[in-house]
């Protein structure tokens, strides 16, 4: 049986149509400020319309359903396509030597990762800020509807733990996957308004405001200045940036219900709450790194430690000082802090949280059944029982995340780059942070110093480390093309 291609075709070209008609709203902002980049987005948002409609136009009326294999497909040609066409206004502004260049800010941008080849911020065209930051939005919420509605049903990395949960638990609110979708979208907007006006009365300017209100909801960590958020040298600022990010990396079901009146769940959450646990642990050794090594003391060190720790924990990638220059201690933890990421069902990047409980729990059932050979050892999470499947799909895909870090390593190292670049490009693209370690592209540098290939190793590694690696390795194998 072949591969009907057409619901993908449909889809794909919405999702462009829909990528098109959003770049309208920074050429607005460039022509109210009299700037000429307000053509460069008009025509690419009218190319985009084009290409995208008639994608659509051929192919309407063919959805019935999706089978595993077109969602598969589907998955990934989605976040391709719109990098490939989000790059277009980076690209004819002029304000990128390559195509290359382009595509990576773009794929960094959708998949949330923050990583950035471009310097001068502070002078930019507004539209071009606005278009990083609405990339990252756009991103973020994608990646929470794609982990409520796709992962799950893929069996993805253990994300099938999941699916009962999600729909189970809210299935008296709202009895469809598409008005949980809808839910969240609203909640998303109104979580990013309510950060936009802490900004402001913190002090922002409205673009400054609403580009990180953007990128910090969606975890992404794109700023429109150099220094990132450390630019405004603000706690204001600082702590608005800490609770939002939080907010933007706990699981987004939860606030619906929430908001239907059931807060309990929020609290039970085990993953939740190991969230936080191992948040103030990397926090309080972040300032012990800093005080001993007499970097900073007292306030401002418990200042840097909780907004760089929260930032890179989170997968947002914002900076309010070079954070590698603590020490040798300090490029460990925020290193190993990398991997870390959110909880499941957030904007959030990494490993994510219930994977490694399941992991840490799978040790322990193997380590009493060795101690108990003949007990029934039930391994449970958030009180109820893990099957085996799910247990298995954690297990492969923490080896698979494991050998995708080596092996796009051991391509950068081959491309030129030092040790620790190659080593700390491939962490923070697989884990969708941004910023690495070390002086080319630590948190006071950017990726723009990198050859053309390394920066294409780097955006096919973000797509993998975003899409749950398996999404994209699948298609690999042969088997999947078979008819």
């Amino acid at each position: 049986m072949y591969l009907d291609a057409r619901p993908i075709i449909l889809v794909v070209g919405v999702l462009v149509a829909i990528l098109g008609a959003t770049m309208y709203v920074p050429a607005l902002v460039d022509f109210a400020n009299d700037n000429s980049d307000w053509q460069v987005f008009a025509f690419s948002g009218s190319f985009c319309l084009v290409i995208g409609g008639g994608m659509f136009l051929a192919t309407r009326g063919t959805i019935s359903g999706l089978t595993t294999r077109q969602a598969f497909l589907m998955t990934v040609l989605v976040w391709v396509a719109l990098a490939a066409f989000g790059a277009l206004p980076f690209y004819w502004s002029g304000l990128v030597p390559h195509y290359t260049d382009a595509f990576f800010e773009s794929m960094s941008g959708i998949t949330t990762t923050g990583a950035t080849i471009m310097i001068g911020l502070d002078i930019m065209p507004p539209g071009i800020l606005l278009w990083r930051g609405i990339l990252q939005w756009i991103g973020g919420l994608g990646i929470i509807v794609m982990a409520i509605s796709v992962l799950p049903m893929l069996q993805i990395g253990g994300m099938q733990l999941f699916k009962a949960e999600a729909f189970e638990t809210t299935d008296k609110i709202l009895p469809r996957a598409t008005q949980i979708s809808g839910s969240i979208t609203v909640i998303f907007m109104s979580i990013t308004l309510l950060c936009g006006l802490a900004y402001l009365a913190a002090g922002m300017n409205i673009l400054d405001a609403s580009v990180h209100a953007m990128t910090t909801v969606a975890t992404g960590g794109y700023s429109t200045r150099d220094l990132s958020i450390g630019f405004f040298d603000s706690l204001a600022v600082d702590m608005t940036a800490t609770i939002f990010m939080i907010i933007g990396s706990l699981p987004f079901i939860l606030y619906v219900q929430a908001l239907a009146g059931d807060f309990m769940p929020t609290f039970r959450d085990s993953q939740v709450r190991a969230f936080f646990g191992i948040l103030l642990v990397a926090i309080v050794i972040g300032v012990i790194i800093q005080e001993t090594s007499q970097v900073n003391m007292g306030g401002q060190a418990w200042r840097h430690a909780v907004v760089n720790v929260t930032s890179i924990l989170t997968g947002t990638g914002y900076a309010t000082t070079a954070y590698d220059k603590w020490g040798t201690a300090s490029m460990a933890l925020f290193f190993f802090v990398t991997f870390i990421g959110g909880c499941a069902g957030s904007t959030s990047c990494g490993i994510k949280i219930f994977r490694l409980q399941i992991l840490l729990s799978t040790v322990r059932q193997h380590l009493a059944r060795v101690l108990y050979p003949h007990g029934v050892i039930v391994q449970r999470y958030n009180g109820k029982a893990v099957d085996d499947g799910v247990v298995s799909a954690v297990i492969v895909f923490f080896f698979l995340y494991v050998l995708s870090f080596a092996v796009s390593a051991i391509l950068l190292s081959l491309t030129g780059l030092d040790a620790l670049t190659a080593m700390s490009g491939a962490g923070t693209a697989i884990a969708n942070v941004g910023p690495g370690v070390g002086p080319k592209i630590g948190p006071s540098a950017t990726f723009e110093g990198l050859n053309l290939t390394a920066k294409w190793i780097l955006s096919i590694t973000m797509l993998v480390g975003r899409l749950e690696i398996m999404a994209v390795l699948v298609l690999l194998s042969p088997r999947f093309w078979r008819v």
